[in-house]
């Protein structure tokens, strides 16, 4: 499996007001990301997976650092690059390795199979596989989101903040490559969380940006709070 690289994660629930004055601020300093559509966002929708205990789930309400989660991601609704991740944390970073998936090995993950087919390059596939087995790990929840994307590289930086809106949570696991899915907002209308993501260092000038009166971090993930806020089999409420 390759090499991971982990980087600094922070996670900012913003007001619609907070949200005008940090894209106001972060704008003329950084740019769009260029794979962000003429309307300045894409979509981005993940399919999680937790096994017979939460375990993932109750890691992430419990502040467990080393802790970590597979998903099926796709963007803009488009199934024909479709990515399996695993994405981890340890000792307060995030890294991440990740795997491309045929639409067939994505369709009977859907359905809580293991693909018969997995391929020499699947090394993230073929270690969920294992847990399906051994620790019964199923698609637990889909999370369906906007991004505005943000990056600064200058000298050695590489600074990302992105803006998610519009976060809303499905237990319909079969509409997942649907392009609309029935769901719930997980925050108030208008509201977004803005993430800052960075390897080494913040740069003075992005911080200065950050400090902003009540803006203060958060601990909890986007699929922390879509679970939380959806009813779930199992016993989570």
């Amino acid at each position: 499996m390759e090499q991971i690289r982990y980087r600094h994660e922070f996670k900012y629930p913003l007001t619609r007001g907070q949200i005008l004055i940090e894209e106001a601020r972060i704008s003329p300093v950084m740019t769009k990301d260029a794979h962000a559509s003429p309307m300045g966002y894409y979509n981005i929708r993940s399919l999680y997976f937790d096994d017979y205990e939460n375990s993932c789930f109750m890691d992430n309400e419990n502040g467990v650092d080393n802790r970590e989660k597979y998903r099926i991601r796709i963007y803009d609704h488009n199934t024909e690059l479709i990515r399996l991740e695993l994405k981890q944390k340890l000792r307060g970073k995030t890294g991440k390795r990740s795997c491309t998936i045929s639409l067939a090995q994505c369709q009977m993950l859907m359905a809580g199979q293991i693909p018969p087919d997995i391929g020499p390059g699947q090394q993230v596939l073929s270690r969920l596989s294992y847990l399906m087995a051994v620790r019964l790990m199923r698609p637990a929840i889909i999370v369906d989101y906007d991004r505005v994307p943000y990056v600064y590289r200058p000298g050695d930086a590489n600074v990302r903040v992105t803006f998610d809106r519009n976060i809303t949570s499905s237990d319909s696991i079969h509409s997942f490559l649907e392009e609309r899915i029935q769901g719930r907002g997980v925050m108030p209308e208008g509201q977004a969380l803005m993430e800052v993501k960075f390897d080494d260092f913040l740069p003075d000038e992005i911080h200065r940006l950050l400090q902003l009166e009540g803006l203060s971090a958060s601990t909890f993930s986007k699929y922390y709070l879509c679970r939380k806020f959806t009813p779930q089999q199992g016993g989570i409420t």
